[in-house]
């Protein structure tokens, strides 16, 4: 439930009154704090806040941003491409966790879930496990059940044939793949619910940083394959839950 939904219903159970639910709508859409502008009403719109990108900001920015979240009544926080050494520095926020692997921090906690299915994450290879973390952790954030199924890629395929029950009782599939990117048209001949894949930037010289796993994915002959952006494991594991959500 939004927050703007569950306003109007407790307004209806008389636990809000009009003129505070008023209020709330009648604030600004956003907060200006001259180096940025931070987006109050995204929950309203999207159904979830804003989310902070750490990589390329200062600590103090994130942590001006991230008390103008709370401030405006946001309860939980997600802050993405956080590197460990800004994270020494962020630390003593109250309600502050760090996920190293992700590179994410969270401050107050994931949501419960409540998505109607799991999510598996699968991904090629160990070296590609910090993109599938991060799709993992984004979608635990969000309020999903996740399932792990790391180092399954085509050279070895039994290790991702004998994880066939995960795969085919998830309701939706992330596909996290380097090299060749042939993980996700296999993924999606195996199981009947959206597969996102993400190609990662994994690869000997001729892989070109990603994109020939991204050429690969999008040309999947899988039905049901959709692509995110090289090494984007947010974006995946955000729709992700978009689609676990959806009733």
């Amino acid at each position: 439930m939004t927050d703007a939904k569950k306003i109007l219903e407790d307004v209806r159970q008389g636990i809000v009154s009009t003129d505070e639910a008023l209020l709330y709508f009648q604030k600004e859409p956003y907060a200006d704090i001259d180096f940025a502008k931070v987006d109050q009403k995204r929950s309203i719109i999207q159904g979830n806040g804003e989310v902070i990108y750490g990589q390329g900001k200062s600590t103090e920015q994130i942590r001006k941003i991230i008390k103008t979240m709370l401030d405006a009544g946001q309860k939980n926080v997600l802050v993405t491409r956080l590197s460990a050494d800004r994270k020494k520095e962020l630390e003593d926020i109250e309600g502050f966790s760090y996920y190293d692997d992700a590179q994410i921090a969270v401050i107050g906690g994931m949501r419960c879930a409540d998505g109607i299915g799991k999510i598996a994450v699968v991904s090629a290879g160990t070296s590609d496990l910090k993109v599938a973390e991060e799709a993992v952790i984004t979608a635990r954030f969000f309020g999903n059940e996740t399932v792990r199924i790391y180092d399954a890629g085509v050279a070895g395929l039994h290790r991702l044939l004998s994880n066939l029950d995960e795969l085919m009782t998830a309701k939706v599939v992330i596909a996290v793949a380097g090299m060749e990117g042939a993980l996700a048209s296999v993924v999606g001949g195996l199981v009947s619910v959206p597969v996102i894949a993400v190609p990662t930037s994994v690869g000997y010289g001729a892989s070109f940083d990603g994109l020939s796993a991204l050429l690969s994915m999008m040309n999947s002959c899988a039905s049901g394959v959709s692509v995110v952006n090289i090494d984007n494991g947010f974006g995946a594991g955000y729709q992700a839950s978009l689609i676990n959500h959806i009733r």
